[in-house]
């Protein structure tokens, strides 16, 4: 968890895109592409791009944290709504491969010579690590833990 969190950072602080358009090149970081697509009249866009891009990461990130926390100390409180909590977590997991498979798709399909290129920034890799680690994390957490502490 302390890896995701500490990739967190520099994936939403670095570029994720270089747009490289008629020889001019143009960097964008996650936010700057929500602000984008916000001031161009695409709420919709923004809004999931916002909310798979940054805030499911984070809430995962603070999730999983939460768990690990809660087991350690051998909480009692609520263990059920702790393993449901653990299911969501696992299940958003599987749809967090979305955005890197976007920035892939669009490497790929935007390749048109002098007009424009567009080639992943340094924040697409801590983004793709981020999202590998806390699927790796939710895969190894056994929510069996979770009701360890109700058998003392």
């Amino acid at each position: 968890m302390l890896t995701a969190i500490t990739l967190y950072v520099p994936a939403n602080l670095l570029p994720i895109l270089n747009v490289i358009s008629f020889g001019r090149a143009e960097a964008d970081t996650i936010f700057s592409g929500v602000v984008a697509l916000v001031e161009s009249g695409d709420w919709p866009i923004a809004a999931i791009v916002f909310l798979a891009s940054i805030t499911i990461p984070a809430l995962k990130l603070l999730g999983l944290t939460f768990l690990l926390i809660s087991v350690q100390w051998k909480w009692r409180w609520r263990p059920r709504d702790r393993t449901k909590f653990y299911t969501i977590i696992e299940w958003i997991g599987r749809w967090s491969m979305i955005d890197i498979f976007v920035i892939s798709m669009l490497v790929a399909l935007i390749k048109l010579e002098q007009l424009a290129t567009i080639e992943p920034g340094p924040a697409a890799i801590c983004f793709a690590g981020v999202v590998i680690i806390t699927m790796l994390a939710a895969m190894s957490f056994d929510p069996r833990h979770i009701w360890d502490a109700m058998e003392s």
